[in-house]
Parts: structure tokens; sequence; C-alpha cells
């Protein structure tokens, strides 16, 4: 790859499309990974590549929520893992949950590639410090994080095709999922499961987005980084009456705002 020099303005997005494009080359991915990249890239544009205050509050809320779930549990598909695996784990270790790989497009081998990277970034995650004002011990904390996926023997009710097997650890006993991808019937099926379902989706349109119960309109890395950063500041933030759709239309103000300026 060459090198991109500091001052390059896009050098975070050219980074994280060289992630997509190698981990496709490895088979992490499948071939429409590039599209979902690139339609979230472009939302991200139209939201100034920034956390906006509706964001904020979503990933305030979702935190709360997180935080008093009994069996919360973080799904993620490839372009998660490749972006933003290592942040995923690090919000692992502080709700002491697991990460679940669950794909639209799921084949085994797949599913091994990913949890074999994410296994590495486990290694990388032990070395690094916890988060400022961590309580417990994060070398623990991380090595306990189950990565989950392999053997799915769940099925999610009302969900068709690959996508709807999973596992009773992970996705199957939680009451609280945090889904950083897009897929509607997915979130749909499972908030009928009674199951609350946190979504981060930067398509304030999408029908994940609609459907979950609550939606933060950001970029995954930026998200979790958020909701990492809430759980540690505010311990003592309880949910509130969420309005989703409330807030969707905030996103899309926003986003109109900035076009506007």
């Amino acid at each position: 790859m060459v090198e991109i020099p500091d001052s390059h303005p896009r050098k975070k997005s050219l980074l994280s499309r060289q992630k997509i494009v190698e981990g496709s080359s490895k088979g992490l991915l499948a071939d429409s990974a590039m599209i979902a990249h690139g339609r979230g890239e472009a939302f991200d544009y139209l939201l100034g590549e920034r956390t906006t205050e509706s964001a904020r509050e979503a990933i305030r809320e979702s935190a709360s929520r997180l935080r008093e779930a009994n069996r919360p549990v973080i799904s993620v598909n490839g372009n998660t893992v490749l972006l933003a695996g290592k942040k995923a784990l690090r919000l692992a270790a502080v709700l002491g949950c697991p990460i679940e790989v669950n794909l639209y497009y799921r084949t085994p081998e797949r599913i091994s590639g990913l949890l074999t990277l994410l296994e590495e970034q486990k290694l990388v995650v032990l070395g690094e410090s916890g988060p400022e004002r961590f309580e417990g011990n994060w070398g623990d904390s991380v090595r306990a994080v189950s990565l989950l996926g392999s053997s799915p023997d769940f099925r999610i009710e009302g969900l068709e095709g690959p996508r709807s097997h999973c596992t009773e650890e992970g996705i199957g006993a939680a009451d609280s999922i945090l889904v950083p991808l897009e897929d509607g019937d997915r979130c749909e099926a499972l908030v009928n499961l009674g199951k609350e379902v946190i979504v981060i989706d930067l398509n304030p349109l999408s029908r994940s987005a609609k459907m979950a119960t609550v939606t933060v309109v950001d970029e995954v890395s930026r998200a979790f980084e958020g909701i990492l950063h809430e759980l540690i500041a505010n311990p003592n933030r309880v949910p509130t009456e969420w309005d989703n759709a409330s807030a969707l239309s905030s996103s899309l103000g926003e986003i109109n705002k900035f076009l506007n300026k």
C-alpha cells in the first residue's frame, strides 16, 4: 500500500477502505462488503464525519441500557471486525460480555477467519492499557471475553437463511444486543423475540435504524469509543423513555443543517 501522509485530508477514510480491500482479498468478507462500506461512508460525509449531538444522546442511552442489561452481547460482521474489532473487544471487556460473529453471507471459512482475526486483535488489546478509571484487572477482563459464532446452536425465530443461525450462549440468551451492521429483517426478528436491539448505522433511513430499540447514527469506531467513554465516565446514568423515531428525525435534521451551512 502507498504510504499516506498525515496531512492528507482523507487519510482515515483511505486506510479504512484499504482494510476492507485486504480483508476481502483474504476471503474474510462477502463481495458486497465494499458496497456496504461505501454506502456508510457516503452518509458519514453528510454528517460531516463527526459525532453529532443526536448521536451523542443515542450513545449515552445505549451505554446506560447495556450497563443495566443482564446478558448483553456485541454482534459483529466482517466489516466491523476489520474496522473496529479492537474497539469492540475493549467495550466487551468493560461490559463483561461476549462477542458473536454473525454474518448475512455466512460460510464456515469466513466465520473461522474472522474469529481468528479477533483472537489476534485480543492479544493486541491485552498489551494495551485499560480505559482511564476502569476498575478491575484489565488483562483478566480482556481474557474473559468469549468469542462466539463457530458452533451455532440456536435459531432466530422468524428469520430464514444462514443469518438466522447463532449461538444460544450469545445472541440466543441475550436481553440486549449491540449490532453494528445493517440487516433490517434480523433486527426486526430480534425485537419481536423481546430483545433490546441497539444498532449502529450511519443510514438513519435504513430498516435497521427504524426497527431498532436505540439507533446510534455514527461511524462504528466513533460509536464504540463513545459508548466506552460513557460507561466509564457516567456509571450512574439510567435509561430513559427513549423515542427512537424522534432521534432519527433529529439525525436527519442535523444532516440537513450541515448541508445548508
